[in-house]
């Protein structure tokens, strides 16, 4: 990546409209539900195959600045079930984000088991599949795990795939390769699922402020 001169100053005219401003993005505002997930997960017996299903809300929030870096994005709550238990299967938060200058994707995922990671790929703004990568030790699109996750089950490498289909439905498939303690083998830890959308997105905050559907903020003197 070029890193320009001036790191300070930031865009000047910027879109309030995210939702305008996605590029590949836009196709997952929304809130979506999908009922054929599977997960393989390592087991002291070996691989436990487990069918679940999820809901994610995606919602888009104000255009975000780097100085001249101007990102668009999405942020999402992700909570995954079992048909077999009452308690969460899976819980996540997170943003997606597009540049739309260079076509840069991120995804930035956290979980509350002491994880997080930032994935990133490009696309183009009427892609139709997207590809995010996070290796363990990077210091840009990496991945950070407590102590005793980071020893038992180590997490070297994170990707997502995401394919949008032509009835506005669209699929993931998440390949995790995990170190687990007392293994010789790495193990791959994948998770697939289709989702339909169920709920409509909301404006972003600026933008129902330009629109006059919301009041803008006080400054103080």
């Amino acid at each position: 990546m070029e890193i320009p001169d001036d790191i300070f100053t930031e865009p000047e005219d910027v879109d309030p409209e995210t939702l305008a401003n996605l590029g590949p993005l836009a196709r997952l505002a929304g809130i979506w539900e999908g009922q054929r997930g599977v997960d393989i997960n390592p087991k002291a017996d070996g691989p436990e195959t487990r069918d679940y299903y999820e809901r994610i809300e995606m919602q888009p929030i104000d255009p975000q600045a780097n100085g001249p870096q101007l990102f668009y994005g999405l942020r999402y709550h992700l909570h995954v079930n079992t048909r077999e238990e009452d308690i969460s299967f899976h819980d996540q938060v997170g943003y997606w984000l597009y540049e739309p200058a260079t076509g840069l994707i991120l995804q930035t995922l956290a979980i509350p088991r002491g994880q997080i990671a930032i994935a990133a790929g490009h696309a183009a703004p009427d892609a139709t599949k997207l590809v995010l990568k996070a290796t363990r030790g990077q210091t840009e699109y990496g991945i950070c795990s407590t102590t005793f996750l980071d020893l038992a089950f180590t997490t070297e490498s994170y990707e997502i795939s995401v394919e949008f289909h032509d009835d506005g439905t669209w699929s993931y498939v998440i390949d995790t390769t995990l170190l687990v303690k007392g293994r010789d083998e790495p193990f791959l830890h994948r998770d697939r699922n289709h989702l339909s959308k169920i709920g409509e997105p909301d404006l972003n905050p600026w933008a129902k402020i330009a629109r006059g559907l919301a009041p803008s903020v006080e400054k103080a003197e």
